[in-house]
């Protein structure tokens, strides 16, 4: 009996600890990208990749429709039930290179959403598809075939397995736009014994904006594990049977097989943005000895890993699901534009080189980014505290677009300028990595890219974004004025959204003027400074209201404070009066607390109403024109701005009622209903909130900190390589429930916590913070 005790008792421990490992190990299980994937970015729904990765494949189901204005939802919509092929480029403003297999005859297009058997898209059923992070599989209905992406870095994966047929194809698709790519000006592709090709160039609509003349180049160079029995090409709807190279736009190729029932067709694609040299060197660097399944598990591993840097344990399994996923989409944007070798695309469409180390590794990396607008109240403070690896990589990255351009991009595709919004907010991500310590980069070298960002406007370039920081520099704000050109972002001399760039020069201004403390640049930190006060040369006190002035520094006439794009862009002067995040304290004052409190307090409880932004409406700016719209970046910081005005709890309240509500588990209510999650940003602030902590100033205060707040979870622990951080931190949560939502007490290693803010190195020193939660506020 004892014996059978002890063995039962065993067991047990057995059990557990392997169910805590297998939990700690396969986090993939609760990513789920189709979650929010209606009315999304091209970029979002890129399930076959690895974090930061350049090979991101997914289904296009109307990506070849193109993109309007460049940045719409386009890619993949949950709600359709067709297929038109498998792109591998999924950036901002970068999209192309589409497989598709198909049975019967040879069709040249993707085909429309509404119209069955038109091109060679197919349908497919949802219950025959299966998600996560670094794999997706589907059932072509129209041909019977299982369609499968995987990849690692910069190869892409493809296994399709085929019915019984002597008519088992695969169209290359490189000539036609997708996605956010553009209009094509040339395509080529080529085929020969086991491999294929090729490349695209096309002028995405932010290029033609923001550098006029630039283009972008994707390249491939593919290999199938089995020979055809014939090929061709095709230009458009014109098909050459047994031709092998073909150039022009439109411009595609077709391989033909003969299958068994179940036989499956292997592909591995290297991909560069440099030459079809370097996407051949990248598959065989990368990927010649792996088959799809060593490559399938190797990247659902390393999701694991990475993913693994935060484990969450306990709380609601839903609540889960939402912080593995959103942590899944913080981490897949801003992929890798830079080849296994070093070389890497130039801002003037040369080839660059990465210095190398000893080992003949480029010593950092380059990538493609969307503009940081926004990114500093969500990815990175996310990055800083589990991904500084990747931090200080993105910084040297923007540092060659400056050494090569001599301007800091805000988006950047293959270092062209896409400037997103026309603000930019690079500097101050570049001050705050330094704040936190994370300064593996020239430092003087980011320090006169800064500076120059925030105070210079002479020859200043289109796509640096922040066109009319002369005039704000001069004049202490910027002017509202009207917009006759269509192109307001590259206005100098003020702004349609006048007030709002006062408002954020003067937050950059603050980061900027920290660094230039840090470094002891007086005379720059004394300009910086003094700028960073612009803010209140917009605030009202009869409306009490942050309100735009005309270029003779008079208030503009009717006012009306719902009211977007005039002065304020993506949002109104509800949402922007609270955006003073370098001196939250000092909007308190001004504004007296009691009634900051219940104004801000009253804008929650409407809001609730409306989903905290765009209700159920599915539109990227369904909010802008509301109280508060947390589908947008603007105001994501002013739910923990209670922090100061001596009510965290009402921060504690709000937060988590949008960590429950704002975000859904399901394809049309994930992100809002259809809102901008733009690479990661509002996936981030909810893996930011869920855990409990926040920097409204993001980290660019003098000493930064978070603002602690109530996590979701029972236990949260972050934990990086032994070679980026020595020790652990972990949260622990005492009387966890979803009715407890308050702070009742907090300890730092043993010893109560004297204020509601963990200091940035405490945390990453490492050690434990024990939080006990209470049902009833702290007042």
């Amino acid at each position: 009996m004892i014996k059978n005790i002890i063995m039962y008792c065993l067991g047990v421990l057995t059990f557990i600890t392997c169910s805590y490992a297998q939990q700690k190990q396969h986090l993939t299980q609760y990513v789920k990208p189709n979650i929010g994937s209606v009315h999304s970015r091209y970029f979002f729904y890129t399930p076959a990749a690895v974090p930061f990765g350049m090979a991101k494949l997914a289904p296009s189901t109307d990506g070849s429709y193109g993109n309007r204005s460049g940045w719409e939802a386009v890619g993949y919509d949950d709600r359709h039930h067709s297929i038109g092929g498998f792109p591998h480029f999924h950036e901002f403003q970068i999209g192309g290179v589409v497989f598709a297999p198909t049975v019967g005859a040879i069709k040249t297009n993707a085909g429309k959403l509404d119209e069955p058997n038109s091109g060679y898209r197919s349908a497919f059923d949802k219950a025959d598809e299966f998600v996560t992070s670094g794999y997706y599989r589907v059932k072509l209905k129209d041909y019977d075939i299982q369609a499968e992406l995987t990849a690692t870095k910069r190869v892409g994966f493809h296994k399709y397995t085929f019915p019984a047929t002597d008519s088992a194809n695969v169209i290359f698709d490189i000539g036609h736009v997708m996605g956010e790519s553009g209009p094509v000006l040339d395509a080529e592709v080529s085929y020969d014994q086991q491999y294929v090709w090729g490349y695209v160039i096309t002028s995405p609509l932010y290029v033609q904006k923001y550098q006029k003349g630039a283009d972008i180049k994707m390249y491939f160079f593919a290999e199938i594990d089995k020979l055809p029995v014939a090929y061709g090409t095709f230009l458009d709807s014109e098909i050459f049977a047994d031709k092998k190279t073909i150039k022009g736009k439109g411009a595609g190729l077709y391989l033909r097989f003969k299958t068994k029932k179940g036989e499956a067709i292997e592909l591995k694609t290297g991909l560069s943005y440099t030459s079809i040299e370097n996407a051949k060197l990248n598959l065989f660097q990368e990927a010649k000895k792996l088959n799809f399944e060593e490559a399938k598990k190797n990247a659902i591993q390393i999701w694991n890993a990475e993913l693994g840097r935060i484990l969450v344990e306990g709380g609601k399994i839903e609540d889960r699901t939402k912080f593995y996923t959103a942590l899944y989409h913080a981490i897949l944007g801003r992929g890798l534009a830079s080849d296994i070798n070093g070389a890497y695309p130039k801002n003037d469409g040369t080839v660059g080189q990465i210095p190398l180390n000893a080992k003949g590794i480029p010593v950092h990396h380059h990538y493609n980014t969307d503009a940081i607008w926004g990114a500093f109240w969500n990815l990175t403070q996310l990055w800083s505290i589990a991904y500084p690896d990747y931090y200080n990589d993105w910084i040297q990255s923007q540092l060659l677009v400056y050494k090569d351009a001599g301007w800091l991009g805000d988006g950047i595709a293959n270092s062209k300028y896409v400037s997103g919004v026309g603000t930019n907010f690079t500097g101050l991500a570049i001050a705050a990595a330094y704040n936190v310590g994370i300064r593996n980069y020239d430092v003087d070298l980011a320090y006169q890219a800064v500076r120059k960002n925030e105070l210079e406007s002479k020859d200043r370039l289109p796509g640096a974004g922040k066109l009319d920081v002369g005039v704000f520099v001069d004049k202490g704000y910027s002017p509202y004025i009207k917009d006759e050109t269509g192109n307001p972002e590259l206005l100098t001399n003020g702004s349609p959204f006048g007030a709002s760039h006062t408002l954020e020069y003067a937050f950059s201004a603050a980061a900027a003027a920290q660094f230039a403390k840090s470094l002891n640049h007086e005379s720059d930190y004394s300009v910086l400074h003094k700028l960073s006060n612009a803010w209140r040369t917009l605030y009202d006190p009869s409306t009490k209201f942050m309100r735009p002035k005309d270029s003779e520094g008079r208030f503009i006439q009717n006012f009306n404070p719902y009211e977007s794009w005039r002065g304020f862009q993506e949002g109104n002067a509800w949402q922007y009066t609270f955006y003073v995040p370098h001196v939250p304290q000092e909007l308190v004052k001004l504004v007296g607390e009691d009634l900051f409190n219940r104004r801000l307090d009253s804008i929650f409880t409407i809001s609730q109403k409306n989903i905290f932004g765009g209700g159920a409406h599915i539109d990227a700016f369904a909010g802008i024109e509301s109280l508060y719209n947390h589908g947008n970046q603007p105001n994501l910081h002013i739910s923990w701005l209670f922090y100061f005005s001596g009510r965290p709890d009402l921060s504690q309240k709000w937060v988590r009622a949008i960590c429950n509500e704002f975000y859904g588990t399901e394809a049309i209510h994930g992100y809002g209903f259809g809102q901008d999650e733009d690479q990661g940003q509002l996936g981030a602030w909810y893996v930011m909130s869920s855990m409990g902590l926040f920097d409204v100033r993001s980290l660019t205060g003098e000493n930064p900190s978070f603002q602690v707040g109530a996590p979701l979870f029972d236990r949260i622990t972050i934990s990086l390589p032994k070679t980026l951080r020595k020790n652990k931190f972990e949260i622990e949560v005492k009387n966890q429930d979803i009715s407890r939502i308050y702070l009742d007490q907090i300890q730092l290693n043993g010893k109560i916590l004297s204020s509601l803010e963990l200091p940035f190195q405490d945390l990453v020193k490492g050690g434990k913070m024990s939080i006990v939660l209470n049902r009833e506020a702290n007042k």
